[in-house]
């Protein structure tokens, strides 16, 4: 018999569906993905981590689960809303469906309700705080909970998803098939970077591996001096979730590593260099979150299709004189990439290493490698 599970969100709106996964309470942020494939990146992106996430697109689940698409160890999410869920995959590559995935890690989903007027309230209202259950039904509790929950501004949510200790990434570059589709075979020299992980997609080492890098993973909270004594040709900083301005130890680091080396970042890697730079950082609406943002590239006039997964953005008004921006969201005119103009330093929002997504601009790791010549 099908289990009724129920979302409330803090404004008092009450969703009942069905229920898959996992069973039990959750909290979190409501936000939504634009994404039509995709789910398992997102599931395991560490970003998401504080989230619960609805997909926009109707029919999830449909290639089921596979290892080789993981982003991280396990699933990040704190919930998963869908409109209908697959529950027979049609994939050779699948080993998993998403039901079985989900109640495996723990993860509570809840699918047949109407997530057009889900989506629809969140861009209204922006992002809200929201209780994801199927063991307390009472509507009245429930939106009580969700009330009562912080908000994400303030928050240090990279502390839940920092690995232990520093590690050599010794995997392989990309799956043959993005190899041919991104960058194509790796250089024979090879540059040392050291990736400062605030919450690090795997797709971002596979990729800076593939760009020609030796990669070496550290913590975010790691201090300058034990980075700078590894010897990197480059420092990478990686995405992550929760809101940059909380992060004072990690912005000070960069501040005495910026012109030591080379530094590339993305996401919240991008915030946080911004921060360090001199600039602020504020809460978007709704956030930017699908593998279909139009950025253009202001140096080169191009207009890039790209991933994103962010809720915080960079205030391009408040940065100093000697950054200046270099790619901006045609949609809201956010800032999406910036460099310095003496400095071999530059970031981005969005996600280049296009896992999932379009592959427009893997070109930027080719140009970080180029930089550390």
């Amino acid at each position: 018999m099908s289990k009724i599970a129920k979302l409330a969100l803090e404004d008092g709106t009450v969703f009942t569906g069905k229920a898959f996964g996992a069973t039990g309470t959750t909290t979190g942020e409501v936000v939504f993905n634009t994404s039509m494939t995709g789910y398992q990146e997102t599931l395991t992106d560490p970003s998401y981590k504080g989230q619960i996430v609805t997909m926009t697109y109707p029919l999830i689940g449909n290639y089921g689960i596979t290892t080789d698409d993981d982003e991280s160890q396990r699933p990040q999410v704190e919930g998963f809303i869908v409109r209908e869920l697959t529950p027979l995959p049609s994939n050779f590559r699948s080993q998993i469906d998403l039901d079985g995935y989900l109640k495996k890690n723990n993860i509570i989903g809840l699918e047949k309700i109407d997530t057009r007027a889900l989506v629809r309230r969140l861009r209204v209202r922006g992002s809200l705080t929201g209780v994801l259950s199927t063991e307390i039904l009472d509507d009245v509790e429930l939106t009580t909970r969700a009330a009562q929950l912080p908000g994400m501004t303030g928050q240090d949510m990279v502390k839940k998803v920092l690995p232990e200790k520093a590690f050599s990434w010794d995997k392989e570059g990309l799956l043959p098939l993005a190899e041919s589709m991104m960058m194509g075979p790796q250089p024979t020299t090879k540059r040392h970077v050291v990736a400062l992980d605030y919450g690090m997609k795997w797709n971002i080492a596979r990729c800076l591996t593939q760009s020609g890098c030796r990669v070496t993973v550290v913590p975010g909270t790691a201090k300058a001096e034990d980075i700078l004594a590894l010897k990197p040709d480059g420092i990478f900083l990686s995405n992550g979730p929760g809101d940059p301005a909380a992060l004072g130890g990690c912005i000070e680091t960069l501040q005495e590593l910026i012109g030591k080396r080379p530094i590339f970042g993305i996401c919240l890697g991008h915030q946080l260099l911004g921060l360090a730079l001199g600039g602020k950082t504020f809460k978007l609406k709704f956030g930017h979150r699908g593998s279909n943002q139009p950025v253009l590239n202001q140096i080169t006039g191009k207009v890039e299709i790209t991933t994103q997964n962010h809720g915080f953005a960079v205030d391009a008004n408040s940065l100093p004189s000697e950054v200046e921006a270099t790619h901006i969201n045609l949609n809201d005119q956010t800032l999406e990439g910036l460099r310095h103009k003496k400095l071999p330093v530059f970031s981005v929002q969005y996600h280049p290493e296009a896992s999932a997504g379009p592959h427009d601009s893997s070109y930027l790791f080719e140009d970080f490698w180029k930089m550390m010549g």
